[in-house]
């Protein structure tokens, strides 16, 4: 399942990539039902907020008409960043699966450790997951193409 649901995702950065943002997908999904899917809108929505994570949390709680999102898991092509990372314990997400890891600026693994280190109300499952070359080649692609 984890491999259909992170497909999904990937098809979310492309889309984020035909659109001139970074290719980051998201979709959430509780008892194998999709809750919400989107991908970065920060340059079609001039938000610095719109990140693919917020943009499907937002959109599950107003689907299920709560802010709790207890038993979800999130499927990302990249690791959440801080903001997402705190958003990810605020809501109560049980698990996060990312496609590839973020040195840079990665919020639960790679950087920072929020929602894993037992610091916060809540701790949520991490886990690498499936299509990890794909995630990272289409990341550099279109970093590449930015810079030329």
């Amino acid at each position: 399942m984890d491999e259909e649901f992170m497909a999904l995702a990937l098809a979310e950065a492309r889309a984020a990539a035909e659109e001139g943002d970074v290719p980051v997908g998201a979709v959430l999904v509780r008892d194998g039902v999709v809750l919400a899917s989107d991908h970065n809108r920060r340059e079609e929505t001039k938000d610095p907020t719109a990140h693919a994570e917020m943009l499907v949390l937002r959109a599950a709680a107003a689907r299920l008409g709560g802010w709790r999102l207890t038993d979800a898991t999130l499927y990302v092509t990249l690791e959440p960043c801080a903001m997402c990372a705190g958003a990810l314990v605020w809501a109560r997400v049980a698990r996060v699966v990312a496609a590839t890891r973020d040195p840079k600026a990665g919020g639960m693994v790679s950087r920072y450790h929020i929602g894993l280190d037992g610091q916060l109300n809540h701790t949520v499952v991490w886990e690498d997951g499936p299509f990890q070359e794909e995630a990272a080649a289409l990341l550099r692609g279109f970093f590449q193409a930015r810079r030329s």
